[in-house]
């Protein structure tokens, strides 16, 4: 049995973890749910999984929480700062962490697990876009493993097991739907509102995610995160649009042959492959019927309709903290894109201007990263009051 530490159990990735650990029983231990301030959820999770250690990052949530947990569980331990979360999570009462916070803040969590030899379900893919090298030696260093969560990097680890090494791959390629503006014209996206970018065609997400899959940019954040994860040369790794959502990701290895990872596009498909691997468990999705499935679509991505895709592009051509300052821009810019005070095109121009202001540097230390990601995020404060002026 697995002992769990779940961080962002009220999200969706984390709600969807709780779904395949409900669909296999007495296979998992959840001792640990972590939340940012969804205390409701939080509470509804604490009835049903029983968790042993709870965490709510917001102590007005928290102070709320603690009052109805009371008359449930008295032998409930709360945790009550982040540094009492990463001390729990590098213990040994857990073997298993799910890293399912959104953004930069997920870091801390990433790093105490692999620092502590922990396994890893990685959904934070933003630790891997500024830290990716750094964390990639805490790994090696402690005995750690990490096996990714997003679909097309689940994909490729599926396609690079069982005997298919990476050094026998060639290519590394990356499906992405298009998003909900495929086939729409640039002239067309001056206007688009916050519940036009968040409808995704096939995935069901929050909305910070939903925004960057409208802009493609989570496509070039895991352009980026794929370099780290599979210690891929940047030339090795390919986008390409495939609209129907049914084809992961591929390999290409040196014999010229192609494996490919197909299923129904469901998140709970790549989470039962982390949480069993390297054995297979129940996702709870239904079968691919490909009888059904009809003509699969592959496209190559228009850059000039999606200039977030080439900005992420570049970061990771780039490197050093290119991938800091690109990501912690994209979070200030979807952040005032979502509260109405930018408007959708202006995002890309927001994430533009803080990589061309700002000084690449060396990537050392968490420390210097956490550094670039402030400056990044008060450069793109200014900039986006600059354009609401």
């Amino acid at each position: 049995m697995r002992n769990l530490a779940i961080l962002g159990s009220t999200g969706s990735i984390g709600q969807s973890t709780l779904d395949v650990v409900k669909s296999n029983p007495g296979l998992f231990d959840i001792q640990l749910l972590a939340a940012k301030s969804n205390h409701p959820l939080l509470l509804e999770q604490i009835k049903f999984f029983r968790p042993n250690f709870i965490y709510l990052d917001d102590k007005n949530s928290l102070a709320k929480l603690k009052n109805e947990i009371n008359t449930i569980d008295n032998t409930l331990e709360v945790l009550d700062c982040e540094q009492d979360l990463l001390d729990f999570i590098s213990s040994s009462i857990i073997d298993t962490v799910v890293a399912a916070v959104v953004g930069i803040a997920g870091l801390n969590g990433v790093e105490a697990a692999l620092s502590s030899g922990k396994r890893v379900l990685l959904a934070n893919k933003e630790s891997y876009v500024v830290a990716g090298e750094y964390l990639n030696r805490l790994c090696k260093e402690n005995g750690g493993l990490i096996i990714p969560l997003d679909s097309e990097h689940s994909a490729i680890h599926q396609c690079l097991s069982r005997g298919n090494q990476k050094e026998k791959a060639s290519r590394i390629i990356l499906t992405g739907s298009g998003g909900p503006f495929l086939d729409k014209e640039k002239s067309d996206l001056v206007n688009v509102t916050m519940e036009e970018a968040i409808n995704h065609p096939i995935w069901k997400m929050g909305k910070k995610i939903s925004v960057d899959s409208s802009t493609l940019m989570n496509k070039g954040l895991e352009l980026i995160e794929a370099k780290w994860l599979f210690e891929s040369d940047t030339q090795e790794i390919e986008i390409i649009i495939h609209p129907e959502g049914i084809v992961h990701s591929l390999v290409e290895f040196k014999d010229n042959s192609i494996i490919a990872q197909m299923g129904n596009p469901d998140m709970k498909i790549p989470i039962a492959y982390g949480l069993g691997f390297p054995d297979r468990i129940f996702s709870n999705v239904g079968s691919l019927n490909l009888s059904e499935l009809g003509p699969l679509t592959f496209l190559d991505p228009d850059f000039d309709k999606f200039p977030c895709l080439g900005l992420a592009k570049e970061a990771m051509m780039v490197g050093g903290t290119a991938p800091t300052l690109l990501n912690a821009a994209n979070e200030v810019a979807v952040e005032a894109f979502l509260n109405q005070s930018i408007k959708y095109l202006d995002i890309s121009k927001v994430i533009s201007e803080v990589l061309e202001r700002n000084e690449i540097k060396k990537v050392d230390n968490i420390s210097s990263i956490k550094e670039v990601d402030s400056i990044a995020r008060i450069s793109a404060d200014l900039i986006i009051k600059g354009l609401a002026a």
